[in-house]
């Protein structure tokens, strides 16, 4: 009976792991601006702080990347804070350079910024497994590292923005609604995230399963990390 309901336990874990791993991969190609909000934005003139604020918390919810990011950020934190610390070096590294790409005119490669997104995915789902001291004999320290991969998700925020002629009268204001948009929307996604793992900290089982949880999300880095790339060199 036991090893029946062993078997069971392993054919579950593996269905929700090709799951998340099939949500991800759906999902590979519906982060940017399209629809209606492509249109909104294409005939933007002058300022719409509503509208931009919305924009920006809907790229923030609606963006997998970002949150699988912010997961593994948050994932072993259990003071807040730690999470408010952490969040605040990610948020200053992304605010930088969603503004310095957009109103400074600072440009780079969309597939590389989105690989190198997908890629800090893959390194914190390694930290929080203790890849770095098993295998390297050293732990990075995670503070700047956040701080860095926050630079990079802040690229990324800005190249959807820049695949739009957007007008110069009233673009500071937009852009700035849009970043606070973002924070917005990441704070209703850390909040909901929050709540599930402090939840989950109270189950027995939320050790025995983390390394497996973050091995998943490991997984969907990887699969970031190879549609990018992928995408790049056929798109040169």
């Amino acid at each position: 009976m036991k090893s029946i309901s062993a078997n069971k336990r392993t054919l579950l874990r593996a269905a929700v792991t090709l799951l998340l791993l099939g949500a991800c991969s759906v999902g590979l190609n519906a982060h940017g601006v399209s629809g209606k909000d492509a249109v909104f934005l294409q005939g933007l003139q002058g300022r719409a702080i509503g509208p931009m604020l919305y924009l920006g918390a809907k790229h923030m919810v609606t963006g997998y990347d970002h949150l699988l990011f912010l997961v593994g950020v948050i994932f072993f934190l259990y003071k807040l804070k730690d999470v408010l610390l952490y969040v605040s070096l990610f948020t200053i590294g992304h605010s930088v350079t969603l503004l310095a790409g957009v109103l400074g005119g600072v440009h780079a490669n969309p597939y590389i910024i989105d690989a190198i997104i997908g890629f800090s995915v893959v390194y914190k789902a390694f930290e929080n497994m203790d890849g770095f001291r098993r295998f390297f004999g050293f732990q990075p320290n995670t503070r700047v590292a956040v701080l860095i991969f926050g630079l990079f998700h802040g690229f990324g925020l800005a190249t959807k923005l820049q695949d739009f002629a957007l007008s110069p009268n009233g673009l500071v204001a937009n852009i700035v609604s849009f970043n606070v948009g973002v924070e917005i929307g990441q704070g209703l996604a850390l909040t909901a995230i929050l709540i599930v793992l402090s939840y989950w900290r109270t189950r027995s089982g939320f050790f025995r399963h983390a390394f497996a949880t973050n091995a998943v999300v490991m997984a969907c880095g990887f699969l970031l990390v190879g549609y990018q790339l992928s995408a790049y060199f056929l798109a040169v």
